[in-house]
C-alpha cells in the first residue's frame, strides 16, 4: 500500500499549546521506518503550512469560535491533499495536531466517495455547534461540522454542504460529552458507544456491533479518526484533555486490529498527542506502537 504521511502542526482548535508538535514527534520516533517496514511504500509530504495568528486575535473571526479563519484555511488546504491522495489511490495518514482537522480530511474524502463511513475513536463526542460549545474550541466542533451542522463557514468547507451522512458516523470511547451534544445523539439518532459499554460488554461485541451496522449500510470504506484521548487518562499524560474511565491500551490494540482485518480503512486521522504535556515520552511511544500494530495489519 502507498501511504502519504500529511503533517498538520495546528493547536488553535484545541486553543492550548502542544500539539502542534505532534508531527515532529512522531518523525522523531521514526513513523516513516516504522509503517514502511511492513511492506508499505511510505512517502513524507512534510507540514501544511498553518499561519500564525496572536492569542490576543482569537476571536477575531468570530466572538464565539477561537481561530475560526486560520482554522478554515488550514481544512481546506488539508482537504484538497487528502482528496489528492485518494485520487491518487493512495493511503492518507493525518498526523496532528488537534483534531479540528477531522473536519479537512472528512471533507477531502467526501469529495472522492460518496459511500463510506467514519469511526470516530474519542474520549468526546467533537459534535459541538457555536451555541452549544462551552469553550469555544472548535476541535470539539469538527464532527457536527463534517455532518453539516452549524456555522456555515465551517460546514462549506471545502465545499458547499455536508461532508457524511450522520447515520455513517460511528463514536467509539466517548465519555466527556456536553449538554448540547447529548441533545444531538438523540436528534440524529447517532451511532455512539460510550467507554463505560466498552468495559461493560467487552471491545470485540462492541466492534463486531459496529462492522455489522457497517455492512448493513453497505459501506465500503472507513475513515478512522483517532484521537488519543481515546485511552484512559493514567496511560496518556502526554495529550491535552485526557479523561479518566477510558479504554485501556489492551482493548484499544484490539479495536485497531479489528478495524484495520476488516480492510475497509482507506484514510486516518491520527490526533492529539501534546509533547508538552507527555512524561518520558510515555505517550508518544505508545502512539508509535499503535500505529505500527495498525499498518502491521492493513
Amino acid at each position: 500500500m502507498d501511504i502519504n504521511i500529511i503533517g498538520v502542526p495546528i493547536f488553535y482548535g484545541a486553543d492550548k499549546r502542544g500539539p502542534e508538535f505532534g508531527p515532529a514527534k512522531l518523525r522523531e520516533k521514526k513513523i516513516v521506518e516504522v509503517i514502511g517496514k511492513y511492506n508499505h511504500r511510505v512517502f513524507d509530504f512534510g507540514d501544511l503550512f498553518v499561519p500564525e495568528v496572536k492569542e490576543y486575535n482569537k476571536f477575531f473571526s468570530h466572538p464565539k469560535m477561537k481561530y475560526l479563519d486560520p482554522i478554515i484555511q488550514v481544512n481546506n488546504n488539508l482537504a484538497h491533499i487528502v482528496y489528492s491522495s485518494i485520487m491518487a489511490d493512495s493511503f492518507p495518514l493525518i498526523i496532528g495536531g488537534d483534531h479540528s482537522i477531522g473536519l479537512g480530511s472528512i471533507a477531502g474524502i467526501s469529495r472522492a466517495d460518496n459511500n463510506f463511513g467514519v469511526v470516530w475513536m474519542d474520549a468526546h463526542g467533537d459534535i459541538n455547534t457555536q451555541e452549544t460549545t462551552e469553550s469555544g474550541n472548535i476541535h470539539g466542533m469538527s464532527l457536527a461540522k463534517a455532518m453539516g451542522i452549524g456555522f456555515a463557514d465551517l460546514t462549506d468547507v471545502y465545499f458547499k454542504g455536508r461532508k457524511i451522512a450522520p447515520e455513517n458516523v460511528f463514536i467509539i470511547g466517548a465519555r466527556d460529552l456536553d449538554p448540547g451534544e447529548y441533545e444531538l445523539i438523540k436528534e440524529k439518532n447517532l451511532n455512539v458507544y460510550t467507554s463505560k459499554e466498552i468495559n461493560e460488554l467487552g471491545i470485540m461485541p462492541v466492534i463486531n456491533d459496529l462492522l455489522k451496522k457497517i455492512k448493513c449500510r453497505n459501506i465500503d470504506s472507513i475513515h478512522l479518526s483517532f484521537d488519543i484521548d481515546f485511552i484512559d487518562a493514567k496511560f496518556v499524560p502526554g495529550t491535552g484533555t485526557a479523561v479518566d474511565n477510558g479504554v485501556s491500551v489492551q482493548d484499544t490494540e484490539t479495536a485497531l486490529k479489528m478495524l484495520a482485518d476488516s480492510k475497509l480503512i482507506k484514510s486516518m486521522d491520527f490526533v492529539e498527542l501534546n509533547p508538552l504535556l507527555d512524561k518520558n515520552d510515555i505517550t508518544s511511544d505508545l502512539a508509535i506502537d499503535l500505529l505500527s500494530w495498525t499498518f502491521k495489519n492493513m
